[in-house]
């Protein structure tokens, strides 16, 4: 049984790696789609691009993952997968479950697309992506929050803060 792993993943966290992680235990392929929304452009810190190369690199070592990109209704994606494929959502905590709960029953309602819940690991439950742009914003360390593929980009996108943080804890260092 294919399992596919839907999201913005910007950018894919431990969360996400925890989830994904189990699910390539339990199913024979994971295919982890990236949504593109055309009405949500210039929302994201990375390009569809960037997020597809962060999550290619982040799941490199996966024998049984691949990474694709839709846009639209995702049980018009799932209608185009092997027959019996199923969703799979991480959950973080109750009001994750209350929101994935409607989404779940409405793909099954218009696309009799069946979801498979897994709860991320307690370590992970309050990362989030946003959690994690806001914190990269100011130069934080988030190195034990997202795949290293992801702590790289997020890096490289906020290189002067960063440059501009470590300089200021190495000035106050050398002032202790």
């Amino acid at each position: 049984m294919n399992a596919v792993f839907p999201g913005s993943f910007d950018p894919i966290t431990s969360g996400h790696m925890d989830v994904l992680t189990r699910a390539a235990r339990i199913f024979d392929h994971v295919t982890v789609t990236v949504m593109h929304n055309a009405r949500k452009q210039g929302r994201h810190l990375f390009t569809l691009d960037e997020r597809l190369e962060i999550l290619r690199e982040a799941t490199a070592h996966f024998p049984n993952v691949s990474v694709d990109t839709f846009g639209g209704l995702l049980v018009d994606y799932m209608a185009r997968q092997e027959s019996g494929s199923v969703i799979v959502r991480g959950l973080r905590a109750v009001s994750d479950y209350e929101y994935e709960l409607q989404i779940a029953h409405l793909n099954r309602q218009i696309g009799d697309a069946e979801t498979v819940f897994i709860m991320a690991a307690t370590r992970w439950s309050f990362v989030s992506s946003s959690m994690v742009r806001e914190i990269a914003s100011y130069g934080g360390n988030v190195s034990e929050m997202v795949p290293r593929a992801s702590a790289s980009a997020l890096r490289r996108k906020h290189a002067d803060v960063y440059e501009e943080r470590e300089a200021e804890l190495q000035t106050q260092t050398a002032g202790s």
